[in-house]
This record gives structure tokens, C-alpha cells and sequence, in this order.
């Protein structure tokens, strides 16, 4: 009897991008491309000196972000897929812009084994994207529909971001309904309220800052219209259809081992916390070179360790253990009691952060 390997992710970090976005605060890059081939060749070569050395578990998830890794030559990203050593079902997600959305990348994914792709659309309204300070592309939404429906893929996503300035409760409104009235509508979908983070173009523009009440109710109207078309809410700010899950991000909410390769790629593995040094020049200097690519680490206590454990699943249907909360008297209406754990409701999601806080107030016994 064949016994299924532990779960494991492999994070690939692509930190190149065409444009950076308003609201964008990653380690991205708009003037690196030169050092693609490199860049992908450090990859490998990290891959493979963890292999060697015994640290590198089969992968039973592999997730390329960034930035955009469908910047790199769909072969070159390829390539470092390849150098990753993964169970046969593995799931391996790619995160693409629109304009990508075509046979030279999508056909080299599936043929190299990608399961999964997950396209940045943030909104269908030209206008929208424009308060955004991102690329509008004609059509995408369909566009992108038809490319991952030819190339084969079986489950993919879109990711939308609600709350821009030039948004309103219409726009929002539209967008989702355009997305679930596709031909082959995406069976996953994050929907993120727009943040500001600090350094960037949208932190220096106060009059684009979204409205906390306004964001609330679109996140609300989300809510209602993705449950009303057979999505199950998956953590805060995902949605899917059942068995269109995301195995990789699983591995976050519920604090699986994962390896993070390339600049600012971070790892954890039974409760220490590691990153890479943060620019791509530094990550393919150190690889080249022999030294780790480490640039720093973290041991957590058990107390941390457990308060994350409960934080990451307060997040999401599972929930926590009732008593994590005392008596919960004045949380009513954020959380809902389900088999004695206690779960957020609708309103709680909303302040989720605000609840996390209070765990504590019971028993951490358990």
C-alpha cells in the first residue's frame, strides 16, 4: 500500500512585472527583465542544492506568484517547475496577467504539468482599472474564459479587488455578474478589499483611499452573490465551488510546511520562519556564489505558534474552539456557533482582525 506523501508546498517567487501597480507593495520590479534567465537559473540551481542536501520534501502543491510569473518565457518558467520534485497529483498554480491569456502560455503550462492558473483581472470597468493604476484590457474577462477553457485547465481563478475611489456599488455589482455569466465561469475566486500600503502611489493620493463603510458593503454584496451561485465561502477573501479549492493556500490557513525559492520568497517548517534577501540582483548573486540566500529567520514560541494556529483558522468555515473566546458576550452577531466551535459570521469577517484579538479571553487549552 502506497502511503500519500505529508503535505507540502513549493512557493516560486517571479518578481517581474511589466507595470507596477497603485496599490502594489510586493518586491516587484518594472526594470529587471534582463535578469530573467539568470534570475530562473538561481532558481534551479537553489531547488536543486535543497534537494541535495535532504531539505526538499515531494511537493504536493507549487504555487508561482509574484510580481507576474507570466513575465517569464512560459519554457523558462517552465523549466524551474521542472526542477522541482512533486507527487503525481500535484497541484501547480501559476498566477498570470490577462494579456497572457493565450495558446503560447497556457498550452506550455498543461503540457509541463500545471494544474491550475489564476489570472489578475481586478475589475471589468476600464474606469476602474484606470483609478487603480493598472492596464485595462478589452474583453478580458471572456478573453481569459475562452484561453483556460481551450488550453484544458479543470479548475482556475480570478482575483478582483473591490473599493477603488472610481468604483461604485454598480461597478462592483457588474463585474461579478459578468464573471458568473462567462460561458466557463472561473469555479474559484478571490475578491480582495482594496488596501493602502504604505510607500505606495495609492498612500500618496489620500483622495483614493477607499471608505471603510463602502468597502464593507461591497464585501457584504460579494458575499450574497457568490453564495447565490453555488460558491463556498474559503477564507476571508476566497470563494469556490466545491472541489475547486486551493490545496497551496490551504497550507497557509492551517500552518503547513512550505519552501519559498526566489527574492523575498518566504518559508516555514515546524514553527521556524525563514526569507530570502529581497532583490532578485541579491538572490541570483548568493545562489551563484554558494551562500544561502537567507536573509533572515524566526523560532516561534508554542504560545505563538498555537494563537496563529487559531488566528489562521478563525478565518475561515472551520473555525476555533468555542472557548477560545470566554463566554463570547460581546462578539455577538460577529460569530456563529457551529458543533461547538465558533465560526465568523458575514459581519465578523469584516472584522476579523478585531476578533483575532480577543482569543485568549477563554481556554488555550485545547
Amino acid at each position: 500500500m502506497t502511503t500519500a506523501p505529508r503535505p507540502f508546498g513549493v512557493y516560486v517567487h517571479i518578481p517581474f512585472c511589466r507595470e507596477r501597480c497603485d496599490y502594489c507593495a510586493f518586491a516587484t520590479y518594472t526594470d529587471r527583465d534582463h535578469l530573467m534567465e539568470r534570475y530562473a537559473d538561481a532558481c534551479i540551481t537553489d531547488v536543486q542544492r535543497q534537494q541535495e542536501e535532504g531539505d526538499l520534501p515531494t511537493a504536493t502543491s507549487v504555487f508561482f506568484g509574484g510580481g507576474t510569473p507570466s513575465r517569464l518565457h512560459p519554457e523558462t518558467l517552465c523549466r524551474i517547475l521542472a526542477a522541482i520534485p512533486r507527487s503525481t497529483d500535484a497541484e501547480v498554480t501559476v498566477e498570470c496577467n490577462p494579456e497572457d491569456a493565450d495558446r503560447a502560455h497556457l498550452a506550455t503550462y498543461r503540457d509541463a504539468g500545471v494544474t491550475r492558473v489564476s489570472f489578475g483581472l481586478q475589475s471589468t470597468h476600464a474606469h476602474v482599472l484606470a483609478g487603480l493604476g493598472r492596464r485595462h484590457v478589452p474583453d478580458a474577462a471572456a478573453r481569459i474564459a475562452h484561453a483556460v477553457h481551450e488550453a484544458g485547465f479543470a479548475t482556475w481563478n480570478l482575483d478582483l479587488i473591490f473599493g477603488g475611489a472610481t468604483e461604485t456599488d454598480d461597478d462592483w455589482q457588474r463585474t461579478l455578474h459578468q464573471v458568473l455569466a462567462l460561458p466557463a465561469s472561473p469555479p474559484h475566486i478571490s475578491a480582495y478589499a482594496l488596501t493602502v500600503e504604505p510607500g505606495t502611489p495609492l498612500a500618496r493620493t489620500p483622495d483614493r483611499h477607499p471608505d471603510d463603510d463602502t468597502s464593507a458593503r461591497r464585501y457584504e454584496l460579494t458575499d450574497a452573490i457568490l453564495g447565490a451561485a453555488d460558491y463556498r465561502w474559503e477564507e476571508i477573501s476566497n470563494w469556490a465551488r466545491p472541489g475547486h479549492e486551493c490545496r497551496h493556500n490551504h497550507l497557509y490557513w492551517e500552518q503547513g510546511d512550505y519552501l519559498g525559492v526566489g527574492s523575498a520568497a518566504h518559508s516555514h517548517r515546524g514553527g521556524q520562519r525563514w526569507w530570502n534577501v529581497r532583490t532578485p540582483e541579491r538572490y541570483v548573486d548568493a545562489v551563484a556564489a554558494g551562500r544561502s540566500p537567507e536573509a533572515g529567520r524566526e523560532v516561534l514560541t508554542p504560545e505563538q505558534r498555537q494563537f496563529e494556529e487559531l488566528s489562521l483558522s478563525l478565518r475561515t468555515p472551520r473555525g476555533v474552539p468555542w472557548d477560545v473566546f470566554g463566554d463570547g458576550g460581546d462578539l455577538d452577531g460577529l460569530l456563529e456557533e457551529r458543533e461547538d466551535r465558533a465560526v465568523l459570521t458575514v459581519r465578523g469577517r469584516l472584522l476579523a482582525n478585531e476578533v483575532s484579538a480577543r482569543i485568549g479571553s477563554g481556554s488555550l487549552s485545547r
